[in-house]
């Protein structure tokens, strides 16, 4: 007698798979590091100003550019209408500039990590707008614990920053993994709570703000010059990209 199950089995076309077998797509489910549009211009204007500076403007035109597009918190111990229009861009254009080129190989590195998950989900026009919101937040915090200081902050540190704390919102969570690698689309946005709730988005935090905090004491984490990081604007930019990033998702169910 023939098994009818084993018949209905090699009776099926073989380019029709088991109703069960469904799997995402390489397009709906795209590896990491497949760097959306929004993050690829963020990386070739960084970079391209950098090299302009560093190989075709003179020495006494870069220490203009950075005078006129860094951030001082001291802009803001006057009048503002007693100086330049500085204070209205600066708290944006000093993200777009870098000190070094070691600054600006370890923060394009965080960017195309961290900034791939977050503009592949709320899409380039509201990449750009979280961008400049996250670099005014990490701006202001600076600017609060440094106030009337004559110091010039530049870097994207601070949005940086920001992109790690809304990460923790959707793409570390264990649940959160699982859904993406299983079903192939965005996961639910954790809660606040939620993301507080699970280990990996704890330790996450726990060992981020320890850096920062041993970096805000002087201890070396970067090269010599790792003194000189703005370890207030890292948290300025984190606390929005954490608590704020609903408001940019168009993703904004939140995981039952």
């Amino acid at each position: 007698m023939q098994d009818d199950s084993g018949s209905r089995d090699n009776e099926r076309p073989h380019d029709e798979p088991p109703a069960f077998e469904t799997r995402p797509t390489a397009s709906d489910n795209p590896p990491i590091f497949n760097i959306p549009t929004g993050v690829l211009v963020a990386l070739g204007l960084v970079i391209g100003i950098y090299v302009v500076q560093d190989f075709v403007l003179s020495e006494s035109l870069n220490r203009w550019i950075a005078v006129e597009f860094g951030f001082s918190p001291i802009r803001y111990l006057y009048p503002l209408t007693e100086q330049s229009l500085a204070w209205l861009w600066t708290p944006v254009s000093y993200s777009l500039l870098h000190g070094s080129f070691e600054h600006l190989a370890f923060n394009s590195l965080w960017l195309a990590a961290f900034g791939t998950p977050v503009c592949r989900r709320i899409g380039e026009t509201r990449f750009v707008l979280f961008w400049i919101v996250s670099s005014v937040a990490a701006a202001g915090l600076h600017a609060i614990v440094n106030w009337g200081e004559p110091s010039l902050m530049v870097g994207a540190s601070g949005v940086i920053s920001a992109l790690m704390g809304a990460a923790c919102r959707f793409a570390f969570g264990d649940r959160q993994r699982v859904h993406t690698r299983l079903l192939g689309r965005e996961p639910p946005l954790l809660s606040v709570g939620q993301a507080l709730a699970d280990r990996t988005v704890r330790v996450f935090i726990i060992v981020w703000f320890l850096g920062n905090v041993a970096i805000a004491f002087g201890l070396p984490m970067m090269g010599a010059d790792s003194a000189a990081i703005a370890w207030d604007a890292h948290i300025g930019g984190f606390l929005l990209g954490f608590f704020c990033f609903a408001l940019f998702d168009p993703h904004g169910r939140k995981a039952g």
